[in-house]
């Protein structure tokens, strides 16, 4: 009876596979393209952000730990916010060998684009914690407007 359920014996497999596909498309999405710094870019490394929209606000979070607040520039073009700074490489003399380092360090810089305009002289930045939040008020008129779909001619 068992053979005439062949998918039984290989459903494990399957699930490897779809566990392991997964795992795949996570690290594309969240490493960059080319893990090298220096390669193609001065890029070493790039904080991680989350984009938030509200009805009369946009909240934009970055996770920057170890980055002094004097060491950020934050500026807008248009629609698109940018975000760059140093994360400076602390060295200390001591007789320890490190078996693995993993802390990123260097020059950063992202560059997101927003999902509606903002009025430029009303957002707000804080930075506590290594945590950049900046909130922004939407420009008037960029409400979002429902469209009706007709059907026929």
């Amino acid at each position: 009876m068992k053979s005439l359920v062949p998918w039984k014996k290989r459903n494990r497999k399957v699930t490897n596979f779809d566990q392991n596909f997964e795992g795949l498309l996570d690290r594309f999405f969240r490493e960059p393209l080319f893990p090298m710094p220096g390669l193609f870019s001065e890029d070493s490394w790039y904080p991680t952000v989350d984009v938030g929209e509200g009805k009369k606000d946009i909240i934009v979070k970055a996770e920057i730990p170890g980055v002094d607040r004097e060491g950020l520039d934050i500026s807008m073009d248009g629609r698109l916010l940018t975000i760059r700074g140093e994360k400076k490489h602390e060295r200390e003399e001591s007789d320890e060998h490190y078996h693995r380092v993993e802390s990123a360090f260097g020059y950063f810089k992202r560059t997101i684009e927003l999902p509606a305009d903002v009025d430029a002289s009303k957002v707000d930045a804080r930075y506590k914690n290594g945590v950049l939040k900046i909130k922004m008020k939407k420009a008037q008129g960029t409400e979002m407007k429902k469209i009706t779909i007709k059907t026929g001619k």
